[in-house]
């Protein structure tokens, strides 16, 4: 754990900043995450905080809202600080009541995916030993199943109109419920709904519990597609100290109470929970939450007519939305900044991003375990390819196999030491030793580079490395070159078995172009890298496996051909 006041940057790090980007963040402005809350509710009373489906709410009602839910849970259940709550939402406005009301009750918030399989759902309920759960009425079918296994004896139920007019409440809900038949059949003795919650806490005055900066907040689940997923202790102090962190690199020319943000990532993600709901709201911005992304017309429908100055997403977003005709037709002069985190930024993406909207994709880097930014660009020296520097007071090196510091320049797995760096994993000390250091520094499992300017490249995940004929060759390498191809709209590269070379490159292509052969693909290959990266097999399919944000699975399909469960013909 990093020492409280304690000088993070070295000399190398120091007069790597741009002019107004200080080298160090004072980490003790607030002790706790409400702090922040009160701050904003305050000083923006009146102004929008959070819109979805044509309701905003103003930073006074949600104050006024998780005041109530967090005296219903005082109230009206035998819940205690630290307690654990499953927060099981998608971008709804309920999900920033929720958790402030949870937060403010001193209870620790479980984020979690909504679209959970039960096996996964049973696994973080046990695993956190949740007490509490607030869920989608879509999925309360599946949490039916998984509740007799676990402790949870609270539940509470919202439906995606809850939080509208009554009128479109109603109709919201009846089309989701009856027409679209969204809404499985379920029954939960003692569940509570969103709405009478919010209500029976209108009766009752809220008693805030008073947390400290190294109390957990939120136990944030690592996407467990390397294994079984661990609970990241992001205490109070993880995430402000992330907040201004993030904000010294990305918001230097936002204006206080007059952006809007537009937010297609979950909240549930730790990415687009620090940005909306800490950066966000210490700014006094206007975040616009889109609830189904993949809706790409829905989508773009939100965002007409609407003056958004700030957009955060990912790669696959990105190339998704600049396919569809009708987001091309939209305003963009209000854009001042768009960020992208959680995959690789392919520079094919980032130029015609830039070309549409006229604003440059800032790309950072950051996992669960560091709440979660690490690197960013700065805003008026972006230098693609890269994830850019470190935050204010973070430092980072690379290290080889046996743990040993390597020199700038060098390639080896990058470290991370600085306030946002995770208290550890939840009841689970093997794994925290095994992940963090006697002297703080967290092993990230990625390959990187530091150059001279103290820009940082990923080479890839360590995990994901190939090895072919004693060479590694890294899958991101392989998936820029393919989306070079004008009829490529996905890729993955994997390594398979071979007897000749040790592991065989596999690329999995999504195809605009039906007539795409492999040949093709192959030859495209051939002209922008050296032979023992051309990958030999090639398989087409119509989709690719993707995690709740939309990031490429490798593992998955990885693990689908070494089971030999593939169904779709290879093409050698």
């Amino acid at each position: 754990m990093i020492e409280e006041g304690k000088q993070l940057i070295t000399g190398f790090w120091k007069d790597k900043y741009p002019e107004g980007v200080p080298a160090e963040i004072d980490t003790g402005q607030y002790r706790s995450i409400l702090d922040v809350l009160n701050y904003s509710a305050e000083k923006y009373a009146d102004q929008p905080v959070f819109s979805n489906l044509g309701k905003s709410i103003s930073y006074a009602e949600l104050y006024e809202l998780s005041g109530r839910f967090c005296s219903y849970l005082q109230n009206y259940t035998d819940l205690q600080p630290g307690d654990r709550i499953v927060v099981m939402l998608p971008n709804l406005i309920q999900f920033p009541v929720a958790v402030f009301g949870a937060l403010r009750a001193g209870l620790i918030v479980v984020n979690t995916n909504p679209l959970y399989t039960a096996r996964e759902m049973e696994h973080q309920f046990n695993d956190s030993g949740a007490k509490a759960l607030v869920v989608l009425a879509n999925m309360a079918h599946m949490a039916e199943k998984v509740l007799p296994k676990t402790g949870i004896n609270h539940v509470v139920v919202t439906e995606v109109g809850d939080m509208l007019p009554p009128i479109k409440r109603y109709l919201v809900n009846g089309v989701v419920r009856y027409i679209k038949k969204m809404v499985p059949d379920w029954r939960i003795p003692g569940a509570v709904t969103f709405n009478r919650v919010l209500r029976l806490g209108g009766h009752w005055g809220t008693r805030e519990v008073r947390r400290e900066n190294d109390d957990v907040a939120i136990l944030q689940y690592t996407g467990g597609t390397t294994g079984v997923a661990k609970g990241a202790m992001l205490t109070h102090r993880n995430i402000i100290s992330n907040m201004f962190q993030t904000k010294a690199m990305v918001a230097r020319n936002l204006e206080e109470g007059k952006e809007l943000m537009v937010a297609p990532l979950p909240l549930y993600h730790i990415f687009a929970f620090t940005v909306h709901c800490m950066v966000g709201m210490l700014l006094g911005a206007h975040n616009l939450l889109i609830t189904n992304p993949r809706d790409l017309n829905g989508f773009v429908k939100e965002l007409k007519g609407k003056p958004f100055s700030m957009f955060v997403g990912l790669n696959t977003l990105f190339v998704g939305l600049m396919n569809n005709p009708s987001f091309r037709q939209l305003n963009f002069t209000h854009l001042k900044n768009t960020v992208s985190g959680g995959m690789a930024l392919q520079l094919d993406t980032a130029k015609r991003w830039e070309d549409l909207t006229g604003c440059r994709i800032c790309e950072g880097y950051g996992m669960t375990e560091t709440s979660p930014i690490v690197t960013i660009n700065p805003l008026d020296k972006i230098k693609l390819g890269t994830i850019g520097i470190p935050v204010p007071s973070c430092e980072l090196k690379v290290i080889d196999d046996q743990g040993n510091d390597l020199k700038q320049g060098e390639v080896g797995e990058l470290c991370v030491y600085g306030p946002q760096v995770m208290k550890g994993y939840w009841e689970n000390a093997q794994a925290t030793a095994e992940t963090i250091d006697a002297g703080g520094w967290l092993k990230t499992g990625d390959i990187a580079q530091i150059d001279e300017e103290g820009y940082v490249t990923i080479v890839d995940r360590k995990k994901d490395m190939i090895c072919v004929s004693g060479f590694n060759v890294y899958p991101n390498e392989l998936e820029d070159v393919l989306a070079l191809h004008p009829d490529v709209l996905q890729s993955a590269a994997i390594g398979v078995p071979s007897d000749k070379t040790g592991e065989a490159i596999k690329v999995f292509v999504v195809a605009s172009d039906p007539g795409l052969s492999r040949e093709d693909v192959i030859q495209h290959c051939r002209k922008h890298l050296t032979g023992y990266k051309v990958p030999r097999l090639v398989e087409f399919r119509k989709e690719l496996p993707t995690t709740n944000v939309g990031k490429i699975l490798r593992r998955a399909l990885r693990d689908e051909a070494l089971a030999g469960m593939n169904t779709h013909k290879a093409i050698e």
